[in-house]
């Protein structure tokens, strides 16, 4: 694979969905855009939270109707006992809508010693209830990861149902109509979860996520361990092919740098078999990520992916022959205060211009992160 660095600004207007960086419960984080069929835009997010790790996680959701200029408050979709993560939104056809999203119990990491960490008395009451309703029956219900489904648009939402993968995006919908899920497995308790227990592969659902196939799973990179591999994004291009990207970083009793390779980068993969079968993971070999893959009309393939070194921002990566080579590092934004930033998305709008949601603090370190978005066209 030929990779490329092109350190350029990309020309970009910037705007907000969410933005609320002196309040309590104002952190929105981990989001995911995309375009419905009759044009207008939904969004959604973990958000109404209190930090990056808290025992406040909701999933919310949001509307536009006009190319995303201007959205919809924030309208909360789950907010269940544990910390609700990493929502993803996909258009399902028409009306129909699918959010994703995996629930976490925190009470052996930010549970322990908040009191001590909080000068804030009621800061601290909050976090006190939180944690009330993180107990082991709530963990024995709840830990895992799901999905949710809407027949009007978001108006209002099915039951949700436990799957067995997890990403950041959400599954992505095929031209046969099925759903393809490309994730991490999430079959096991907390302690596996934090440990990285789990394979990256892929599923189908033929049935609106209700019900899941297994089709494949990554070969990982000689050497390494699959508690190094998460948050992966495909995408499948107009030949069929699937092209993945998969977030990669050291874990317990691996460093990836022995072994010549970057901590939180990317790998790519990709199947000619509908998912079934995968190629070995290869390294990209430059700092970034999660991914977020877009097949653009003009026959791009287009990455986006959070820098979290400085300058802290939001970059694109850019394939013309379907993968078999990038350019990367193209700056979208290079303002973020600190690395609590990134997994951005992008929709095309019906210009082809390029819409990519993403999270960062807006302005100083001490804000409470939002939910941002900058409109761009593909660089010549």
């Amino acid at each position: 694979m030929e990779v490329s660095r092109h350190d350029e600004e990309i020309e970009a207007v910037h705007g907000t969905i969410a933005s609320f960086p002196g309040d309590f419960f104002g952190y929105f984080g981990w989001p995911t855009i995309a375009r419905m069929d009759d044009g207008s835009l939904v969004a959604a997010a973990s958000g109404l939270r209190n930090a990056h790790v808290c025992p406040f996680g909701r999933s919310v959701f949001f509307r536009s109707r006009d190319e995303g200029k201007t959205w919809s408050s924030p309208t909360v979709v789950n907010d269940s006992p544990l910390d609700d993560r990493d929502t993803g939104i996909v258009c399902m056809g028409g009306q129909k809508l699918l959010i994703s999203w995996f629930t976490t119990d925190n009470r052996k990491s930010s549970g322990l010693g908040y009191e001590e960490t909080l000068d804030d008395e009621y800061a601290i009451a909050r976090w006190r209830e939180g944690f009330a309703r993180m107990t082991d029956e709530n963990e024995s219900r709840w830990m895992g990861a799901w999905i949710r489904t809407s027949e009007d648009g978001g108006e209002s939402w099915e039951n949700p149902v436990k799957v067995p993968v997890t990403a950041p995006h959400g599954p992505v919908r095929l031209s046969s109509g099925e759903l393809l899920y490309f994730g991490k497995e999430l079959l096991t308790d907390m302690e596996g979860f934090q440990g990285g227990v789990g394979s990256i592969s892929a599923l189908v659902s033929s049935d609106s996520g209700r019900s899941w196939l297994r089709l494949g799973e990554v070969p990982l990179v000689e050497g390494t361990v699959e508690g190094s591999y998460h948050e992966p994004h495909v995408a499948q291009l107009p030949g069929g092919k699937l092209v993945g990207l998969i977030r990669v970083e050291n874990c317990e009793g691996s460093r990836l740098e022995d072994l010549g390779l970057v901590s939180f980068s990317l790998v790519y993969t990709e199947s000619v078999d509908g998912g079934r079968t995968w190629s070995r993971a290869e390294p990209m070999g430059f700092h970034g990520s999660p991914p977020h893959l877009l097949a653009h009309t003009s026959g791009a393939l287009v990455g986006v992916y959070g820098r979290r070194l400085e300058p802290f921002g939001e970059r694109v990566m850019i394939s013309r022959d379907d993968g078999v080579s990038w350019d990367y590092d193209y700056a979208l934004r290079d303002d973020g205060p600190d690395g609590d930033l990134g997994y951005p998305s992008s929709v095309e709008l019906a210009d082809g211009s390029i819409l990519t949601a993403y999270y960062q603090k807006p302005g100083a370190v001490t804000d409470k992160c939002a939910f941002l978005w900058s409109r761009w066209r593909l660089p010549e």
